[in-house]
């Protein structure tokens, strides 16, 4: 089984990629920047990016049926290495539990200017 996941309460893709893809026992989600889904802007500052990042891959799990706690691994893109622990602050309240397992990347440049993007990969 291979079903595309899209829902509105998270920001539509900005190219030719799907939210999320599921798979009979897994969710791999797109890339999630800080844009706010209703008016399509960027919100400001790591921390409030790193938390509407985490609010639309919550939204984008949900419509698959799923949530955070059934994230296995996630990879973090962050511009710059000084917004790691604000970041690693927010995340881990939305982690508190067993956290999945976690890659982070260090990048010069993410969509719209935007400070951090986190994909995930969910199992039910």
């Amino acid at each position: 089984m291979r079903k595309i996941i899209k829902t509105n309460k998270a920001p539509e893709a900005i190219g030719p990629y799907s939210q999320a893809v599921a798979t009979d026992d897994f969710v791999f989600t797109a890339g999630q920047i800080g844009i706010i889904p209703q008016s399509g802007e960027l919100v400001q500052g790591i921390k409030e990016q790193t938390e509407q990042v985490l609010n639309n891959l919550k939204a984008v799990l949900n419509e698959a049926g799923m949530d955070l706690k059934d994230v296995v691994k996630t990879i973090v893109y962050l511009t710059r290495p000084e917004d790691f622990p604000l970041m690693n602050e927010v995340y881990a309240r939305y982690f508190p539990n067993e956290p999945p397992a976690r890659t982070t990347i260090f990048v010069s440049g993410l969509p719209k200017g935007a400070l951090v993007e986190i994909e995930a990969i969910a199992h039910r």
